[in-house]
């Protein structure tokens, strides 16, 4: 598991550390706008097609239980799920719960200026106790 503190910076700053799923660290991203997970596998490759296929394969089975909850739980029509790396060269893959009317629909989420709400104490709580279903565990 990749160890927090070697998180990007820019990662760090821009989002929630949840915790861990099986295949990598689960952060939330400040906005609270919308529900946009980041999955950062503990990996030296710049991009997903450079995992090792096991590796890969368990980072997209998370990807899409997340999915799965984002439709299920929250109620999202829609899931993005992208791996750009163009300003966080960090390997990690965002996933993100999008429905019509959203702040940024029908567009991508990226280079939009967004509402600029974070998450309360109690919503970030309440989303990790309902991840729980998921595996996520907590960091020491």
């Amino acid at each position: 598991m990749l160890d927090p503190a070697a998180l990007h910076p820019r990662l760090a700053a821009d989002s929630h550390l949840l915790g861990a799923l099986p295949s990598a660290l689960l952060l939330l991203h400040r906005e609270a706008a919308l529900h946009w997970f980041i999955l950062v596998p503990a990996t030296a490759c710049d991009d997903l097609t450079d995992l090792p296929p096991r590796q890969r394969e368990g980072l997209l089975d998370d990807a899409a239980a997340l999915g799965a909850f984002l439709k299920e739980e929250c109620g999202y029509p829609k899931v993005n799920v992208g791996a750009l790396g163009n300003v966080v060269p960090q390997l990690h893959l965002h996933v993100i719960g999008r429905r019509p009317g959203d702040c940024c629909w029908p567009d991508p989420v990226w280079g939009r200026p967004l509402p600029g709400h974070d998450w309360s104490d109690e919503a970030l709580q309440g989303l990790v106790g309902r991840l729980g279903s998921l595996g996520l565990r907590e960091l020491p």
